[in-house]
């Protein structure tokens, strides 16, 4: 079961939103790279960076912080999102040495591009879904597409993606856990690798979240929880990986 400490990039600085609202926004940290440091040195077995910029205007926006992340992180993997929606870019992620790039709102828009990046970037390329009820947000969470959450994880399954990441948009951010239901259920729906995100509060979390392993959930991202201290990842790795 995989921990993975979100280091969200907001004007090369680590925040964390509330619902995913630009304006509810919390600054932990002026160097993303000492966070990454840190996580790792709690035993973080992944680190996962968002460019919240670069999901608002459609290209990298941080990319300096995202490269002190990835040499702060050495051998532990770092997986980026927000912001992807060409090739170009993810190979530039790529060279700088990322180990997964996450397509959210092209993946939706233009599927012809998520299965060509799946062909040419095999296990390389993740997708992450965020949730508003069924439906999956895109644009930075600012727009509601048509289709259900199940709908477009089985049409990135037959495209080959890697894992897939769910959020609950009303569970971002509050700390009173994550929807177990919604994220199980999808996990059952698909036999693509699962990693929960959004409302892990505690340590009783992380053992829901253990529970659902056999279901093909694979880990979980965790932001506001850690840094506002409600438990330690070191303790919370333990559970993870009993």
């Amino acid at each position: 079961m995989l921990l993975i400490p979100a280091i969200d990039l907001k004007n090369g600085q680590c925040v964390r939103l509330r619902q995913g609202d630009f304006n509810d926004v919390t600054v932990f940290s002026n160097d993303p790279g000492e966070m990454a440091r840190r996580w790792v040195g709690d035993g973080a077995q992944r680190i996962h960076a968002v460019d919240l910029d670069g999901a608002l205007k459609g290209r990298p926006m941080n990319l300096r912080a995202v490269e002190a992340i990835v040499k702060a992180a050495g051998k532990v993997p770092v997986q980026v999102g927000g912001g992807i929606r060409d090739e170009e870019t993810v190979q530039r992620y790529l060279e700088l040495g990322v180990s997964y790039v996450i397509l959210g709102t092209r993946a939706i828009t233009a599927p012809h591009v998520l299965h060509d990046l799946c062909i040419e970037y095999p296990r390389h390329v993740i997708v992450g879904l965020d949730a508003k009820g069924e439906h999956v947000a895109v644009d930075g969470w600012s727009k509601l597409s048509h289709h259900t959450v199940t709908e477009i994880a089985q049409q990135c399954e037959h495209d080959g993606v890697e894992a897939i990441i769910y959020t609950d948009i009303g569970k971002d951010g509050m700390l009173d856990g994550f929807n177990v239901e919604s994220t199980q259920a999808l996990a059952r729906a698909i036999k693509t690798p699962v990693i929960a995100s959004g409302g892990i509060g505690s340590l009783d979390d992380i053992r829901k979240l253990k529970a659902l392993e056999a279901d093909g959930v694979i880990g979980a991202v965790i932001g506001r929880a850690l840094y506002e201290h409600k438990f330690k990842l070191a303790d919370a790795v333990k559970i993870a990986t009993a």
